[in-house]
C-alpha cells in the first residue's frame, strides 16, 4: 500500500546518500557540516539503502553497482594496521574517517558496533547484487572478504562481552557491550563469523545484563533511547524468532520494540517534565543532537539543555528535544501511531520545509533561543545515521526488502542459531 507522506520522507532521506557520498571512495559524511568526516555506520546504511534505491527507482541498478563496488574496493584495499592513521585494524574500522584520504579522523576509536553496522550493509549489498555479471560477482567476492577479515574474538579483550572499541597507543576502551542496547547485530555477526566466531557464552553473558521493566503497563526489556530498539531490526527480521531470554518471557524482540514505541508515545502524552509541544502526535526521544549545553530559566523553570546525548524514557535524560527520524524508524512496529506523528511533523510543524533531505535531526520547542522556525530550536544538521534507518525501515514496512535479503545471508542465519534463536522463519 502506497503512502504519499512516507514515499516523500523515504525519497528525501535517500537523497542524503546521493549527495553526501564521496564518489571516489564511497565514504558518507557523518553530518551536513563543512569539512566533517565520514561515519562508517553511515557507509553501512548507504550500502543497505542502495537496493532500496534501485527498487524504488531512485537510481539505476548500474549506478548502484558502480557506487557499491567503489565503496567495497576502498574498504578492502585501505590500510589496516596498528598505526594511528590507518583506516582500520584487525578487520575493524575507525568510527570516523577522513572523507578524502579515508584514514582515521577525530582521533576516533576502532568501533565494534559501527563496524557491525558497516558489515550489515556490506552483507545486504552482497545478498542483493546476485546477477551473473563481472561487477556484481566482484561485489559478492569483496563483501565476503571484508566480513571474513574481522577478528571478533580479539574484541572480547579476554572478557565475556565485547569491548566498545580500541585506540592505537591506548588499547581497549574500558566500556563493554552490556545491558540491552543496539549491540544485538554486533553479537549476531560476531557469532556467525566463519573465521573468528565469538563463543556462544559471549551472547549469554550479554543477556545476563538485561533489565526487565514494567512501564505504563507494558513489560519489556528496557532501554531508554528509541534507536536501541531499532538498529538491529533494520537488518534482522526478529518477528517470531526467539533466543533463550525471549522464550522465557513469551515474546520476541519485534514485540519488545513495539512496546518500547508505545511507551515513548505514552511518555509524550504524560509529559512528566512539562516540556513544550509533547503530545500523542509529538514524541520520540533517542540519542541525538540538542541545543545545549546550556542552563536557562524558561517560564520560571530552570532547565538544563544538552548537546549530543542518549535521550530516553521514562527516566531521561530529557531536555525537550525530539527526533522525528526516530519516530519514522519505528514504522514497522507501530504504524497506527507512527503515521499520524509523521503527518503531524510534516503537515502541522512543516519540519521538512526547506530541508534538502527531509526532517532535520532534532527540534526543541522549549528552548527559548529560536531560529527561523516557529517551533523552537531546530538542529542545523542532517545525519547519515538518521537518514539510513528511515530509508530502510519504510522499505521493510512496505516490502520487507532488507529483511528478506538478510534471511538469505548464511552468516546472519548462523549467528542467530549460535545465539540460540529458533522458531519462525529460522
Amino acid at each position: 500500500m502506497g503512502h504519499p507522506v512516507l514515499d516523500a520522507v523515504q525519497r528525501e532521506s535517500f537523497s542524503y546518500f546521493l549527495h553526501e557520498t564521496n564518489p571516489r571512495n564511497g565514504l558518507v559524511r557523518d553530518k551536513t557540516r563543512e569539512d566533517w568526516p565520514a561515519s562508517i555506520a553511515a557507509v553501512g546504511m548507504a550500502l543497505a539503502a542502495g537496493p532500496v534505491g534501485v527498487e524504488r527507482g531512485f537510481l539505476p541498478r548500474s549506478e548502484a553497482v558502480r557506487r557499491t563496488l567503489g565503496t567495497l574496493r576502498f574498504l578492502w584495499h585501505s590500510p589496516q594496521g596498528p598505526q594511528a592513521d590507518a583506516t582500520g585494524y584487525r578487520g575493524f574500522y575507525y568510527h570516523f574517517l577522513d572523507m578524502e584520504s579515508g584514514r582515521r579522523a577525530n582521533r576516533s576509536e576502532l568501533s565494534t558496533v559501527d563496524t557491525a553496522l558497516l558489515m550489515a550493509g556490506i552483507l545486504t549489498a552482497a545478498a542483493y547484487f546476485q546477477q551473473d555479471s563481472k561487477d556484481e560477482a566482484e561485489i559478492r567476492k569483496l563483501a565476503d572478504a571484508v566480513y571474513r577479515r574481522v577478528d571478533w574474538r580479539w574484541a572480547l579483550n579476554r572478557g565475556a562481552t565485547l569491548s566498545h572499541g580500541w585506540k592505537p597507543g591506548r588499547g581497549f576502551l574500558k566500556y563493554r557491550w552490556e545491558g540491552y542496547d543496539e549491540a544485538l547485530i554486533l553479537y549476531i555477526l560476531g557469532l556467525g563469523s566463519p573465521t573468528s566466531p565469538l563463543p556462544a557464552e559471549s551472547y549469554e553473558a550479554w543477556l545476563a545484563t538485561y533489565t526487565w521493566r514494567k512501564i505504563y503497563g507494558h513489560e519489556l526489556v528496557h532501554a531508554g533511547p528509541l534507536f536501541v530498539h531499532q538498529m538491529s531490526h533494520l537488518w534482522i527480521d526478529l518477528r517470531g524468532i526467539q533466543d533463550r531470554y525471549m522464550r522465557e518471557r513469551g515474546l520476541d524482540y519485534f514485540e519488545n520494540s513495539r512496546r518500547a514505541t508505545l511507551v515513548q508515545q505514552e511518555y509524550g502524552v504524560r509529559n512528566p517534565r512539562g516540556f513544550e509541544g509533547y503530545s500523542r502526535e509529538c514524541w520520540g526521544l533517542t540519542a541525538s543532537e540538542g541545543p545545549g549545553p546550556k542552563t536557562l530559566t524558561v517560564n520560571g523553570v530552570r532547565r538544563e539543555f544538552y548537546d549530543y546525548v542518549a535521550r530516553g524514557v521514562p527516566t531521561g535524560p530529557d531536555d525537550g528535544t525530539l527526533a522525528p527520524w526516530a519516530v519514522v524508524t519505528s514504522l514497522p512496529f507501530a504504524p497506527e501511531i507512527v503515521v499520524p506523528a509523521v503527518r503531524y511533523y510534516r503537515e502541522k510543524l512543516e519540519l521538512h520545509a526547506a530541508n534538502p533531505y527531509g526532517f532535520k535531526a532534532t527540534f526543541n520547542p522549549t528552548f527559548p533561543e529560536r531560529g527561523p522556525s516557529k517551533w523552537g530550536w531546530v538542529s542545523p544538521h542532517h545525519y547519515g545515521i538518521n537518514q539510513g534507518p528511515i530509508v530502510i525501515m519504510v522499505e521493510n514496512d512496505r516490502t520487507e526488502l532488507i529483511w528478506r535479503l538478510m534471511r538469505t545471508c548464511p552468516y546472519v542465519v548462523a549467528g542467530l542459531r549460535r545465539a540460540g534463536f529458533r522458531g519462525g522463519w529460522l
